[in-house]
């Protein structure tokens, strides 16, 4: 896919990061992905579109001097109609934190928590309908959801969304899948007593790469750090790393790419 489309209900469309330092992260991730940047919506701040070939990649915003927030990447579900999605995430046990609020003509957007405590954003789309380039280094290429089981969690998605859930059934995985029309958009992985204490649960951001090593490596290089050093997976080669900010995400180089 290489240009933006108006995605379905459920499917992640978009990614953002809130910052205490603008400047010094659009060069890490400048350096890192080959992004280039352009000025986006302001509601919430300063804030800018990253851009790989001149097509939006991901958002990248400046948290208020005031406020003590963790930084972490956020992914966006696609919505038609965000304030009906809000109040069924009220319904069903999450919070909802920012929003609904239109986003100048770019679209409507809330933010939000589900009942294990993991936030994510709805997008409503309007001018902008998302991440315009896929596949390609540098672009988002998976969301999943690391949280300590599985079986609670996956109604709520399930409620909100409507996905259809393909769990894979086994005594050392628990892992669902969540899908749009019978495609595979996002997974959910119970991972226990390995959930890091000081994030509790959380999505995760996968960016494709051209070399998982030599990525991470440029990570050490510019700042950042290897949380798990690269290894080999189902889904392809990836590791986990933290930009300077310590916003973790994962980097793949996913199984089958030419």
């Amino acid at each position: 896919m290489t240009e933006a489309t108006r995605r379905k209900p459920g499917t992640p469309c978009w990614v953002s990061l809130m910052v205490h330092h603008l400047d010094a992260t659009q060069e890490f991730y400048g350096a890192l992905f080959g992004w280039r940047f352009q000025p986006g919506p302001q509601q919430l701040g300063p804030y800018v579109r990253g851009l790989l070939d001149g097509k939006e990649v991901a958002g990248i915003g400046q948290l208020p001097a005031d406020r003590d927030l963790p930084i972490a990447w956020t992914t966006y579900l696609a919505s038609d109609d965000a304030d009906d999605t809000a109040e069924t995430i009220r319904c069903s046990g999450g919070t909802v934190a920012v929003g609904p609020l239109d986003a100048a003509d770019a679209g409507r957007l809330v933010v939000c928590s589900d009942p294990t405590g993991a936030v994510f954003g709805v997008w409503q789309a309007a001018a902008h309908l998302g991440t315009a380039v896929a596949g390609a280094p540098g672009t988002p290429a998976w969301n999943e959801l690391l949280t300590q089981e599985t079986e609670s969690v996956s109604k709520f998605y399930k409620a909100v969304f409507g996905y259809e859930l393909d769990p894979v059934v086994s005594a050392d995985l628990d892992l669902v899948t969540l899908k749009v029309d019978d495609r595979p958009v996002a997974s959910l992985h119970g991972v226990g007593t390995s959930l890091p204490r000081d994030r509790g649960a959380h999505w995760m951001t996968w960016f494709e790469v051209a070399d998982t090593d030599a990525a991470a490596r440029r990570v050490s290089e510019l700042g950042g750090q290897v949380l798990q050093a690269p290894r080999d997976d189902p889904a392809g080669r990836l590791a986990t790393v933290a930009d300077p900010e310590g916003a973790v995400f994962t980097i793949v180089r996913s199984a089958g790419r030419p």
